[in-house]
């Protein structure tokens, strides 16, 4: 029988490039804890589906018409969790077992699994695949549960917490240690990976999206246009101070925008006074507009990064922040915003009055949010897979 030596070494040869070409062409598969709300956090995963556009997403639970309509182009995997609609309405009616949830995810067709992360996605199981953690934070309600609940929570959330909070830390713990990379989206979070794992990490920061020239903006129904207008976009959550921005607005002769929703929202509704508006639910026409026409962007949360003032910035509007946490990472006072040092009424209006008589360059602004901008995560994020696989 004749054997043709040379073709078997063409075929051996072939069989090693395309090793090589597996191998630097790794198999990626997206995980988050949840899509069921329009935030910062999933902006990041929109971002990753970018970067990785043939990545499946996994996710605990998936409620299409209150996340970003870009998901439903997407293949989204999600937990058995996701068939019980109470859970996808409210993520917190399923504490107790969200641990057991996430165990139970598995992702077994990726190379490297990029985790988008605060709380669950970190504990999604891999076959072989390694996990680089894009972290937001540690989940604050275990490490920082006063800041998180705030002063007007339920005894029943806080007992719950109590009890809870031992298992949950001891699952986290367990969950980040079988972790391969750790990327922190803040200077802030990586001393609090540091503080709260032992691990180091790189910080990558997130993406800010230019506006679209393609997109129209639409002024949201009913509102009044001839008005000016500070705006604060924001999930209503105790952390994020929202009502002390309400009580600086108050009694003065500026108008404030809150967008948002959140367990905070009907309590904020009921003490507002006329010069503040809530809005909820508007499309990314109506948000564009709001930005594109607004004095300036307020933010009092307690910030792991604070996207909001980016995306005012990307418009040219100046901010006015707390000086805390991802704050500090992204707003250069005097360039494209100003800084008060408490979330309390009386300093938020100072500094807005303060910005409000000021004289900002809205070019300097655009060219300092610049280097937070959507090609450089991109990029960022392909090098950094490439080096794990």
């Amino acid at each position: 029988m004749f054997v043709d030596e040379n073709s078997d070494a063409h075929l051996a040869v072939s069989d090693n490039q395309s090793e090589v070409m597996r191998c630097s062409t790794p198999r990626v598969a997206i995980a988050h804890d949840y899509l069921t709300q329009r935030g910062g956090a999933e902006k990041v995963v929109l971002s990753l589906a970018r970067a990785f556009p043939d990545a499946p997403i996994y996710t605990l639970l998936y409620q299409p018409e209150e996340t970003y309509p870009e998901f439903r182009e997407m293949n989204i995997v999600t937990s058995p969790l996701n068939r019980v609609a109470l859970f996808r309405k409210d993520h917190r009616a399923a504490l107790p077992i969200l641990p057991i949830a996430a165990s139970q995810m598995c992702i077994d067709d990726a190379d490297i699994v990029v985790v988008s992360s605060s709380g669950w996605a970190h504990g999604f199981r891999t076959r072989g695949g390694r996990k680089l953690v894009y972290c937001y934070s540690p989940a604050r309600w275990l490490y920082m549960s006063d800041l998180y609940l705030g002063d007007n929570a339920s005894f029943l959330k806080r007992a719950a917490l109590r009890l809870l909070g031992p298992v949950l830390r001891r699952w986290d713990a367990w969950s980040a240690a079988g972790c391969d990379r750790y990327l922190a989206i803040s200077s802030v979070i990586e001393e609090r990976i540091q503080n709260v794992y032992g691990m180091s990490s790189t910080i990558v920061p997130a993406p800010v999206h230019a506006p679209h020239d393609s997109l129209l903006s639409s002024m949201p129904a009913g509102f009044p246009e001839e008005q000016s207008f500070f705006l604060c976009i924001s999930r209503l959550l105790a952390y994020k101070n929202v009502e002390a921005i309400v009580e600086a607005f108050r009694g003065t002769g500026y108008r404030l925008v809150i967008v948002g929703r959140g367990p905070e929202a009907g309590r904020l509704q009921s003490i507002k006074p006329d010069n503040v508006y809530m809005l909820k639910d508007l499309t990314d026409a109506e948000m564009g507009w709001l930005y594109e026409n607004c004095t300036a962007v307020v933010a009092a949360s307690y910030e792991d990064y604070g996207l909001t003032p980016l995306e005012g910035g990307m418009r040219g509007k100046p901010c006015a922040v707390l000086r805390w946490g991802g704050f500090l990472d992204t707003v250069s006072e005097d360039v494209n915003g100003v800084y008060f040092d408490r979330p309390e009424p009386e300093l938020i209006r100072r500094a807005v009055e303060d910005l409000a008589i000021r004289e900002w360059d809205p070019d300097a602004i655009r060219a300092h949010v610049d280097q937070f901008n959507e090609r450089s995560f991109i990029s960022r994020m392909r090098a950094l897979v490439r080096e794990m696989a």
